[in-house]
């Protein structure tokens, strides 16, 4: 059996994964929006979200990187622009992860809050960019 006979649940894995991934993320980004207080309710569910994160959300987001690599590299799309752009997208959204993951750190060990107002816009463009480059690859 080639990587073509499995292609099509690669595909299905690593776009339910990017789902999974992406939906964790917007929550993460809601909630960061919305804290402007500490208080040990804010910090008991930053430490909540912060668990389903490690539970959900990483896993969700590696799994995105690795399916997205293979399937990548059975494709021969590595030298392809569209795929170049796409990465950079996907890059950003993995950083903001990270800065959210941070922030959750931060938040459940009493650091002072500010709301991550920048990360939805960011968010909802790279997805809107990552996806209509995977469909239509149009370069």
């Amino acid at each position: 059996m080639n990587v073509a006979t499995y292609y099509p649940w690669l595909k299905a894995l690593h776009v339910t994964s990017a789902l999974i991934f992406f939906g964790g993320v917007v929550s993460v980004g809601v909630f960061l929006h919305m804290v402007t207080t500490d208080s040990p309710e804010i910090r008991t569910l930053a430490a909540a979200i912060r668990r389903l994160d490690h539970l959900i959300t990483t896993p969700a987001m590696l799994l995105v990187w690795a399916l997205g690599i293979g399937i990548g590299g059975a494709g021969h799309w590595f030298n392809a622009p569209w795929l170049t752009v796409k990465l950079i997208f996907v890059v950003a959204l993995s950083a903001v992860h990270g800065m959210q993951s941070g922030k959750l750190r931060r938040i459940c060990h009493g650091a002072s809050i500010s709301p991550l107002h920048a990360s939805l816009p960011i968010l909802v463009t790279c997805a809107v960019v990552i996806a209509t480059l995977a469909v239509a690859k149009p370069f």
